[in-house]
């Protein structure tokens, strides 16, 4: 089988999104930009794929080395941005020397699928078929775009809007998706021959269809849907294309068995499984995995959160960076920070924080506690009120909680210190040491009682009341 290697357009900065950050790596649906099309490549068989970098490059080099560590993407500068022509040339330079064919898109069209390159390259794959084949669509309102102009019936070139010559070249509505497969030998010579003879004084890669067509070469063209084909040049345009693709996301989701309410908002990287349910106002972010049966409530907000089987995350709860395990409840207005891990069927109920904290299978805080560094053991139950005291202005400290224990409501856990299995930490006690196992931990202040002294407190607040109303 003939080698495959993949170009992907990225060197531009985008001006019209007005952004510090280059275009390619605004956020569409939890993931860069230019995520899509590398993805797209892969997915279509690519054996290896070059990115073009320029404007903001160093960035885009670090995301995807992170983001395909395992598979053969790499980078390549254009060190001047002298055009589509020019990116193309930097990128054919970068191709192993045994790649025998090049599919080159931009980093700006998100939608475009594995199935879609393919698509494009196929007419490559019978000898008797063109050189070089191009993505092709039709639309009612062609402005803007470069318009495919033929001969006889043939692809003859592709001429970009600002250079069209005469009202009929305008009113053509077959525009070039951006979108190319060729052999690499007519590729690199096409490449070379480019000169910037037009209105921008730049190379333009579509300057290769008239290089083809000329050289005989027969030029094929793919005709693909719009709804696949649109690209990103400012913000509303990338709103529009989130939208898009969102709502391809839900759809994947629902025809695999989850139940979607609309309104729910569910990024690119998120995994469903069958029967789980997302309400709505939902936002599914990052990693997150939802396991089968689990119940992510109204409005809640899970970035990077494991939900194990069963699970119940009800309304307004916030989690990051955590583990929630199987039958496990959470919320409502519960707020799960970074490393948080809950067991099977922990409760952690409205208006309890837990950061950096293991719960053990059946734990329980139910109400209005903070849990921070804190290791809480299976069936231990945490009263409201409870706070682990974890800071001293200059560390962090770890409190123990083991299997069993009870501490009552409006207790402080001054951390470092361990509560022994099966204790009982009495309601209003600060626990400074540590406790032993199946103990009784009592820290409170004495209560005394004056009889008949409340009077006497009323008048003395009505005078005062008196005298500041002067």
């Amino acid at each position: 089988m003939e080698r495959t290697s993949a170009i992907v357009l990225a060197a531009g900065h985008g001006t019209r999104m007005k952004s510090a950050t280059t275009k390619v790596m605004h956020p569409l649906c939890g993931l860069p930009l230019v995520h899509f099309g590398v993805r797209a490549a892969l997915d279509a068989g690519c054996e290896d794929v070059i990115v073009v970098v320029g404007h903001g490059g160093a960035e885009v080099t670090k995301y995807l080395a992170g983001a395909f560590r395992a598979e053969p993407v790499r980078t390549a500068v254009q060190e001047m941005q002298r055009g589509t022509g020019d990116a193309a040339r930097v990128g054919v330079a970068a191709v192993p020397t045994d790649t025998s064919r090049v599919l080159i898109l931009y980093g700006d069209v998100p939608l475009v699928r594995g199935e879609d390159l393919r698509a494009v390259a196929g007419p490559l794959d019978d000898q008797s078929t063109p050189a070089l084949a191009l993505a092709t669509c039709l639309l009612e309102d062609p402005t803007g775009y470069g318009r495919i102009l033929r001969k006889d019936g043939r692809i003859a070139e592709v001429r970009e809007h600002r250079d069209l010559q005469s009202d009929d070249e305008r009113a053509v509505r077959e525009i070039n998706a951006g979108i190319y497969a060729a052999s690499v030998g007519v590729l690199r010579e096409a490449l070379a021959s480019l000169s910037p003879n037009n209105a921008q004084g730049e190379l333009y890669l579509t300057d290769v269809v008239a290089f083809a067509s000329n050289a005989g070469e027969r030029v094929a063209g793919v005709a693909l849907r719009e709804d696949v084909l649109a690209g990103i040049n400012d913000r509303d345009q990338l709103a529009a294309v989130e939208a898009r693709l969102h709502a391809r996301i839900v759809r994947q989701w629902r025809l695999q068995g989850v139940t979607v309410r609309d309104g729910a908002r569910i990024e690119a990287g998120v995994v469903l499984e069958p029967d789980a349910v997302v309400e709505s106002g939902a936002v599914l972010r990052g990693t997150t995995r939802i396991a089968r049966g689990a119940v992510v409530d109204v409005g809640c907000v899970l970035t990077n959160v494991s939900v194990g089987e069963g699970a119940r995350i009800k309304p307004y709860s916030v989690a990051t960076d955590s583990k929630i395990g199987p039958r496990a409840h959470v919320g409502p207005f519960a707020h799960l920070r970074a490393e948080s891990d809950l067991a099977e069927d922990v409760h952690v109920g409205n208006f309890v924080e837990t950061k950096k904290t293991t719960m053990g299978p059946g734990a329980k805080a139910n109400h209005l506690a903070y849990l921070g560094d804190g290791v809480v053991g299976e069936g231990a139950n945490i009263g409201a009120g409870t706070i682990f005291c974890n800071y001293d202005g200059a560390q962090k400290h770890t409190t123990t909680i083991e299997a069993g224990v009870f501490i009552g409501s409006d207790s402080q856990i001054v951390a470092p210190v361990t509560i022994g299995k099966g204790a009982y930490v009495a309601t209003g006690t600060t626990v400074t040491r540590d406790v032993p196992p199946d103990a009784l931990a009592i820290g409170r202040a004495v209560q005394e009682n004056k009889e008949g002294y409340a009077p006497k407190l009323r008048a003395r607040f009505a005078a005062a009341m008196a005298r500041k109303g002067k």
